[in-house]
């Protein structure tokens, strides 16, 4: 059972996976067309850098007042969230798997 319950956190974290895969792109898009200084800060290729990222998680888009981009960032953020706790739950789940087994 435990195990089970672990599957379905990764499958928690596939699907934030998915939604992030849609959203982050189109806010660095829209970044990059509207909040030009915003893009030097977080740099060029800033998908997976962990710069950006922690950018992301720390919400810091809300500062440049711009409710499209709050719109986009949101729910990459909330993925982003959502992946991270996902596969937290499932390795968690996981090592207790094994201290069980003993």
């Amino acid at each position: 059972m435990i195990l089970f319950l672990a599957l379905l956190f990764v499958a928690m974290a596939i699907a934030g996976a998915t939604a992030f895969v849609i959203f982050w792109p189109l806010a660095l898009v829209h970044i990059r067309d509207r909040h030009p200084s915003l893009q030097q800060a977080l740099g060029h290729g800033a998908f997976l850098n962990p710069v950006a990222l922690g950018w992301l998680l720390r919400g810091r888009y809300r500062q440049a007042g711009d409710r499209n981009l709050d719109g986009l960032a949101t729910p990459a953020r909330i993925s982003l969230i959502t992946i991270i706790a996902g596969l937290l739950l499932a390795g968690a789940l996981w090592l207790l798997s094994l201290v069980v087994a003993w």
